[in-house]
């Protein structure tokens, strides 16, 4: 198969009120494990990466690598660069086969962040490629956890709609009470902003920070519009768990066998996220 431009997965989505969880997928083990889940359960799903992974493999390998695992697999997939930081981390995302990419700006003045996403927008969109941005900033909530700033500044709905008009983005990352990371306490969303917000703003928007989440809130953010589910910080905790628990087994010989041992926890995450977003069956 080949990667699809995130729109085309997500529109649908927003329309029919179900999310496109979008997994991290660091290396060709965990893109081989969220294909064959999204395979096993008929769903669309979206694969990210970004700064945080990078140090791993950068983006040209990324996407070779992407494209390599994507072959055996026949699912509507999208390859996505998460919290892109910089024009250039965008160009070599661009450059490297990405069908969606993330200009974070977040965290720098409206005009900055509006002109900087209409740059992307410009380079994106002859390519047919998806544009997401965010306003109102996403923190996070342990310092072990990559994404996110220090704190977190809620979307202003007015704002939203103004960013979302001058920018032309596809797709809308917004800040309600979410997250970064594995929540110490559980969060309180501003559902009535939410509201608003999808109320304002004419394109899917985008939930950061999932990992954690109570279900029922999950289930009133996509119901209100949201149409993108990020999960990273449970897939790195379930390969955590397993990566102890076999070490306090005594079993530290042999890396490869550890590693794999851990598909099958990330995998039950995965499922779990498939069938609370409504994603199931609709591939």
């Amino acid at each position: 198969m080949k990667f699809l431009p995130m729109h085309e997965l997500l529109q649908p989505a927003w329309k029919q009120q179900y999310a496109i969880p979008a997994f991290c997928a660091w290396n060709g083990e965990v893109m081989e494990t969220i294909l064959q889940v999204a395979t096993d359960l008929k769903a669309p799903v979206i694969l990210m990466n970004g700064p945080g992974e990078f140090p791993l493999n950068p983006p040209d390998t990324m996407g070779r690598i992407a494209r390599a695992v994507a072959q055996k697999y026949n699912v509507p997939a999208a390859l996505h660069l998460d919290h892109g930081d910089s024009p250039g981390t965008v160009q070599a995302c661009l450059d490297a086969g990405y069908t969606s990419v993330m200009l974070d700006y977040s965290t720098r003045p409206f005009a900055e962040n509006v002109a900087g996403l209409q740059a992307v927008v410009g380079k994106a969109r002859p390519r047919g490629i998806t544009v997401e941005g965010e306003l109102g900033s996403v923190g996070k909530v342990d310092d072990s956890t990559v994404e996110g700033g220090k704190v977190s500044t809620l979307t202003d709905p007015a704002e939203a709609a103004r960013y979302a008009e001058l920018t032309g983005v596809d797709a809308l990352a917004v800040s309600i009470g979410n997250a970064h990371g594995i929540y110490t306490r559980l969060p309180v969303f501003d559902f009535e902003r939410l509201e608003k917000i999808r109320k304002a703003v004419g394109v899917p928007l985008v939930l950061h920070g999932g990992s954690g989440t109570q279900p029922e809130y999950i289930k009133r953010a996509v119901s209100l519009g949201m149409a993108k589910i990020n999960v990273a910080s449970e897939l790195c905790k379930a390969f955590r768990d397993v990566y102890a628990e076999e070490h306090a087994q005594g079993k530290t010989g042999w890396l490869p066998t550890i590693l794999g041992a851990t598909k099958a926890r990330m995998a039950e995450v995965m499922a779990r996220w498939f069938t609370l977003s409504g994603a199931a069956g609709k591939a």
